[in-house]
């Protein structure tokens, strides 16, 4: 049996911190997590096929990443699936893009090309789920790891194609996500038990954890009422003082929405955002309901490292404490991303 598009990537659930070893009794791989777009590459069978690439959600978009099409009939054997992260490298820039990667995924056929070569894509390989079209999925990671490395050495295998790197030391795998999670594009880990065989559509198995820092941003507007907030829309100001919206929180628990309320008060004429509408969630066409609130608290966040534009979370963040010791002028600016507000 072959496997061909749609297939569900295996998925990971999120956790706070690195899972302990103990539990992993047959030990753990530790890989990068990196901040793309997860994707499929399916090879064809034979001279004259069709070079697939899918998306999570099963859409196929080879038509956008030619450059990426290209280099698959030139350096990929036939009837292979490689499971992994498709990325994309500004060159103006000199650093990987979400917003670019975004412009890729959307570009027609006329324009895909054009943008290629300002925009080129690589993939990160991570799993091999098909080689000489044999299937994969029931062997355990373990096994499979050592194919796809054997992959990548028996076709010296260059640009745009990576082998994800892989630790199983857990002291190296923290380093990474401490150090490595500096450069841009890389978000944290994933560990993976090397017993796991491929589990199509199954989270539970592995586990990702992403990087979090903790900083500064400024309350300028909830959801719910001002004796009841439930989210808090946050900004920074830019260079010029204006406040920019810098991302959303999760709910407020009980405890912290009665503690924010007591300090909320309601915006006066002239606030930055009047007329302003924000999105329930990243990417999304629906709108909140909120009220704009007097933009002079702090509030102290945990946010990962997926930023858009210079300085807007993707990912939801969680509020840990009001800062009143500190003033709107001490919090970061936007575009300095998570580093923390001296005092």
């Amino acid at each position: 049996m072959t496997l061909r598009p749609p297939v569900e990537p295996m998925l990971a659930q999120a956790a706070e911190v690195m899972p302990p070893v103990r539990p992993l009794a047959s030990g753990a791989a530790y890989e990068l997590k990196y901040d793309g777009y997860r994707a499929l590459v399916f090879t064809p069978a034979g001279p004259g096929g069709r070079v697939l690439l899918q998306t999570r959600r099963g859409a196929l978009v080879q038509s956008a990443f030619p450059d990426l099409v290209a280099a698959a009939g030139a350096q990929l054997p036939h009837d292979l699936v490689l499971d992994g992260e498709l990325l994309v490298w500004d060159s103006e820039a000199g650093a990987l893009s979400f917003e670019g990667l975004q412009r890729r995924a959307a570009a027609r056929a006329r324009s895909a090309s054009a943008l290629a070569a300002k925009l080129p894509a690589h993939f990160v390989a991570f799993d091999v789920l098909q080689l000489d079209g044999r299937e994969l999925l029931h062997l355990p990671y373990v096994e499979r790891r050592a194919r796809l490395e054997a992959l990548f050495t028996d076709h010296a295998l260059t640009a745009p194609w990576t082998l994800c790197p892989m630790t199983t030391d857990p002291a190296k795998a923290r380093e990474w996500l401490d150090s490595w999670t500096d450069v841009s594009g890389v978000e944290g880990i994933v560990v993976k038990p090397q017993t796991s065989p491929y589990m199509p559509g199954h989270r539970g198995a592995w586990t990702k954890v992403r990087r979090r820092d903790t900083t500064e941003a400024i309350i300028g507007a909830t959801t719910g009422t001002l004796t009841r907030p439930q989210l808090l829309i946050l900004g920074r100001h830019d260079q010029d003082g204006r406040l920019r919206t810098v991302g959303r929180t999760v709910p407020l628990r009980t405890e912290a929405a009665r503690l924010v309320a007591e300090h909320l008060a309601a915006a006066g004429p002239g606030h930055p955002w009047e007329g302003v509408t924000f999105a329930a969630t990243w990417g999304s066409r629906d709108v909140l309901d909120v009220r704009l609130v007097r933009p002079d608290l702090v509030a102290e966040i945990s946010a990962d490292r997926a930023v858009d534009r210079g300085g807007v979370w993707r990912h939801p963040l969680r509020f840990k404490r009001l800062r009143l010791d500190v003033s709107v002028q001490d919090v970061p600016r936007f575009g300095e991303g998570s580093a923390a507000a001296a005092g």
